[in-house]
């Protein structure tokens, strides 16, 4: 009886669904099988290695993600193809425009000509962390040839280069727009994972800003006293809301004589359409608040100024509804109103702030006069408390500061101790009072 021959290791014979292995004629192995694939389809793969272990292991990996449920990817282009897809297809039913444009900005300026030459499917956690570490330490002055556009070459061209560099918040959000993009690929079915997730980029500092004082407070609505926007920053200052939801504010929101107002809408510049009106930023800035009986008293005051200007204006009077208008009637823009803003902090002598700080002014005020936080959450219109927990997280420290003070004071104050009234038979008392 003749001994059965050693089969070849490219002939050997596989179970059924474990796909086939063989030697290719330029000495390399290829792996074939057939996996899942997207729309609940079925294709079959080749995978390559310099030996048949390695191409049996990659054509295993593969197949047992199949098992698992998760598809083969089936991109096989760029980043950059992939990138331009999402903003046009899917980032811009879902965004608000001014986000939209931010994004479309981030991802043609950093992403496509740092990463946009990736394969999508071959992207890895390593690509992204060592381009955002190059971004990091990268003259923008060079990278975007700003210099390139200036009448007098300063900068690399001059041989100085100033070091102009992004700062960890602007890393931050690029990495997040990266971030938001490959998640939509996960879950088109285009890759098995978000490989930026896996990127670290830091916590970058919050924004510090500068809330306005009670003294500095009151100098400022001192100074907008006359003003005829004076029921608009008077209600800011007292509401804190936003410089959008002050300007898209409107009669029928109003009930003045239930003291209450409904923030159903905001208004904002757009590049394509202008001044345009827009819903609140988050489902929770939709609200009805209380409005206080001084700022209520002045809004009507506001709406007979406001006859008097449409009585002067005649047939010019554009009728919009709104509660703040132009002497004509018109929307209020955005930038104006910034102006007036920042003549009135020089009529009072006030350091320079941002309008939105107002919005921080009146949640600080509120905090260091003891109100509960889930009321000014409710009031400043943030999605969860944690928000307004994190953004006036240096009130609340000073707050438990005074706090652990006074009642240092109160332990370390002088005690009165009560003796009994008997004979002395009576033991003493086991603790003193405090007072």
């Amino acid at each position: 009886m003749t001994a059965p021959r050693d089969t070849p290791a490219s002939r050997r014979v596989r179970a059924n669904g474990d796909g086939t292995v063989y030697q290719r004629k330029d000495s390399r192995w290829e792996a074939a099988g057939y996996v899942l694939a997207p729309g609940n389809t079925r294709r079959r793969v080749r995978v390559y290695g310099t030996t048949r272990k390695e191409a049996l292991a990659k054509l295993t990996e593969k197949i047992a993600n199949s098992n698992r449920g998760l598809p083969v990817p089936s991109a096989q282009g760029s980043l950059a193809a992939y990138l331009t897809y999402w903003l046009q297809n899917v980032a811009v039913h879902h965004l608000r425009e001014n986000t939209h444009t931010r994004y479309t900005t981030c991802v043609n300026r950093y992403l496509i000509p740092g990463l946009g030459k990736k394969k999508l499917t071959k992207l890895t956690a390593k690509d992204i962390r060592t381009w955002l570490n190059q971004l990091r330490t990268t003259c923008q002055c060079c990278t975007r040839r700003i210099d390139a556009r200036r009448d007098q070459p300063r900068c690399c061209a001059a041989g100085q280069c100033c070091h102009k560099l992004l700062s960890p918040l602007t890393l931050t959000y690029i990495h997040s727009v990266l971030k938001s993009g490959l998640e939509h690929a996960v879950r088109e079915e285009q890759i098995p994972r978000n490989v930026a997730r896996n990127v670290r980029t830091g916590a970058p500092r919050p924004r510090r800003f500068e809330p306005l004082t009670t003294d500095e407070a009151r100098q400022f609505l001192a100074a907008a006293e006359g003003h005829r926007l004076h029921a608009l920053f008077e209600l800011a200052l007292h509401t804190g809301l936003r410089k959008g939801e002050l300007l898209d504010l409107r009669w029928e929101d109003l009930d003045l004589d239930a003291g209450t107002a409904a923030i159903r809408r905001t208004l904002q510049r757009t590049s394509a359409g202008g001044l345009t009106t827009l819903p609140t930023k988050t489902r929770a800035s939709e609200r009805r608040i209380a409005l206080p009986t001084h700022s209520a008293q002045s809004l009507k005051l506001h709406h007979e100024r406001q006859q008097r200007e449409r009585e002067a204006a005649g047939t010019t009077w554009q009728q919009t509804g709104h509660v703040f208008t132009t002497p004509q009637g018109r929307t209020v823009d955005p930038t104006n109103l910034t102006r007036a803003f920042k003549t009135l902090l020089r009529k009072a002598c006030l350091r320079r702030i941002r309008f939105h700080d107002l919005r921080h002014s009146t949640a600080t005020l509120l905090l260091e006069q003891g109100i509960e936080l889930v009321v000014i959450k409710e009031l400043l219109g943030h999605a969860h408390i944690g928000v307004t927990a994190a953004v006036y997280a240096h009130v609340r420290l000073r707050l438990q500061r005074d706090a652990i003070d006074t009642l240092g004071t109160v332990l370390n104050g002088p005690t009165i101790t009560e003796t009994a009234n008997g004979n002395g038979d009576e033991p003493p008392p086991c603790a003193a009072l405090v007072r």
